[in-house]
Parts: structure tokens; C-alpha cells; sequence
């Protein structure tokens, strides 16, 4: 059993830790890159989405000048455990809509209906919202009441409507994670351990692994919408 809870800023502590720890915990289910743990770059993303979602969840307080709300869902008996989370932004100038940045759901949990939980939760303040996922999960969110619209990126674009808001959504900018200090530091130890060849080989494995993704995500909107 659990409980839905709506955290408002700031996210205590707590919250927090255990949500950047499903985080890296899930990072191949839950990122865009979707890369395997096998790539020797792996580290390098957990890092890096894990501090993405720590400026989201620092964001909550409207500091960054973009809206971002969270739910958790916690153990109904153990109430300071969490066992998933959704971070979503709504739209600015359309009540009604919004996108989901980030949800997971600790392993030992799934498959109880805490994602649909979660998912209505969001849907019925803000019905009108859109999400990407990997083809493999189309089906778990048409299920809770999205279609496929087309692709973005190397992901499928779905949405709750047949069409996209016109509100703006506002997004953090991740790009300058990738640069910073710390990942650079990951990025170093990883090159003194494995050396140059092994590494210019992860980054080759991962750029492949993202056409893979790309290629596959338009394969299948094409096959779904017949385009």
C-alpha cells in the first residue's frame, strides 16, 4: 500500500536523497540516453541526470524561473520511505497542460499501480500532458490515457490529446552539466583507468546506441501512425 503526496518547496532532505537514489538506481529506465550500465560512460550520465534532477527539485521553489512540481508515493506503513516519484512541469499560459521530466519507481515496488497512482494524481490537476518514452513503453502509457503523436529526439512523443499545447513549458538547461567540474573529474578517473582507446570506444558504443534509439523510436511511429 501507499500514499500520494504532493511536496511543496523546499523538498526535505530526506525526499530528496531517496529520490536522487532511485535516480541512479534506474538511470537506464528513466533517461532519455537510456545507456546500459555495460558502457563504461555510464557513470558519467548518473552523475549528470541525477544533478539535473537535484536543480529540478531545487527549482520547486520557482527560483529558476520555470515551474516544476513534484509527487511522491509513500510506504503506507512506512511513511518517511519513498517508492516513486513524478517531477512534471506545467505549462506556462495553458492551465491545463503540462510535461513529465522525470518518474521512477523503486524495483521492488512496481507492477502495484504506483506509476498509474502517480500519473492520475498529475492528470486531473493538469489533464492536457505530453511525455517521451522508449517504443517499449507506449503501451504501459496508453494505458493510463496517452496516444502517440510522433517523435522527439530518439524517443516517441505521446500526449493525453491529439495535439500539443501552446503553452510554454519551461525546461532546465542541461547542457553545461556535461561540462562541469565534476564530470570532467569522472570523466578523467574513468580515462587513467581504461585508457584513451577504451573510452573513444564507449563514446563511439553510445553514439550508436542513440541512432539505435532514434532509428527504432521512427520505425515505430511510422508502423503505429502509418506515416
Amino acid at each position: 500500500m501507499f500514499t500520494l503526496s504532493h511536496v511543496q518547496a523546499p523538498c526535505p532532505e530526506s525526499i530528496n536523497d531517496q529520490i536522487l537514489q532511485l535516480v541512479v538506481d534506474n538511470l537506464t529506465d528513466i533517461s532519455a540516453v537510456a545507456l546500459p550500465p555495460s558502457n563504461l560512460l555510464f557513470s558519467v550520465y548518473q552523475y549528470a541526470v541525477g544533478y539535473e534532477v537535484h536543480l529540478y527539485l531545487q527549482a520547486l521553489d520557482g527560483s529558476q524561473g520555470i515551474a516544476v512540481e513534484l509527487l511522491v508515493a509513500l510506504d503506507a506503513e512506512d511513511p518517511a520511505k519513498v517508492l516513486g516519484f513524478l517531477l512534471y512541469l506545467p505549462a506556462k499560459d495553458d492551465p491545463q497542460a503540462c510535461s513529465v521530466a522525470f518518474m521512477a519507481v523503486h524495483a521492488s515496488h512496481r507492477r502495484r499501480g504506483i506509476a498509474r497512482g502517480l500519473m492520475q494524481q498529475m492528470l486531473e490537476r493538469l489533464p492536457h500532458a505530453e511525455l517521451t518514452c522508449a517504443p517499449g513503453k507506449v503501451p504501459c502509457f496508453e494505458a493510463m490515457g496517452f496516444q502517440v503523436l510522433g517523435t522527439r529526439g530518439h524517443q516517441v512523443l505521446m500526449n493525453t490529446r491529439d495535439y500539443l499545447t501552446d503553452g510554454l513549458i519551461g525546461v532546465l538547461d542541461a547542457a553545461p552539466i556535461y561540462s562541469a567540474t565534476e564530470v570532467r573529474q569522472i570523466h578523467t578517473y574513468l580515462l587513467q583507468r581504461h585508457g584513451k582507446r577504451a573510452m573513444l570506444d564507449a563514446e563511439k558504443q553510445r553514439d550508436r546506441h542513440l541512432d539505435q534509439l532514434q532509428a527504432k523510436a521512427q520505425a515505430f511511429v511510422l508502423g503505429r501512425l502509418g506515416q
